[in-house]
């Protein structure tokens, strides 16, 4: 059972944004202060990858563990809820295959497509060197 009022899970869910979020802007940081320099969001591709690197046709998502549903056992975020499956299980599952779709259209585009996971940003290090070996 839920422990929120529907009401209140509907404000908590309103307030979740798709662009601007807390990992999406360190790993910019990372990438910056790296002196890699990106556009963001480009609407006219697939996805509107976070961050793209148009001279290197390289492109960023950076994924909530919970809304793209992370495969990883050790990744405790992505835990499926236990309330509300009906709801939650298609849309997570929808989610999913979109991405899969988009990551398809990107690399049939000629981009190079990286996942960072919101999981993995508390190792700033090991995110600086994905992003390194991937932009090389």
């Amino acid at each position: 059972m839920d422990k929120l009022s529907p009401a209140r899970r509907s404000q908590n869910m309103r307030a979740i944004r798709s662009t601007g979020t807390k990992p999406e802007i360190i790993v910019r940081r990372l990438a910056h202060a790296m002196g890699y320099r990106f556009r963001l969001h480009r609407k006219d591709l697939a996805g509107k990858p976070d961050i793209v690197f148009p001279s290197r046709r390289a492109v960023v998502f950076v994924h909530g563990c919970f809304w793209h549903q992370h495969q990883d056992p050790a990744c405790k975020d992505a835990r499926p809820p236990k309330s509300n499956i009906d709801y939650w299980r298609p849309k997570l599952t929808r989610n999913q295959t979109r991405d899969t779709e988009q990551e398809a259209a990107l690399l049939a585009q000629g981009w190079r497509v990286l996942v960072i996971w919101e999981c993995q940003i508390k190792d700033t290090e090991k995110i600086k060197q994905t992003l390194k070996a991937f932009l090389a």
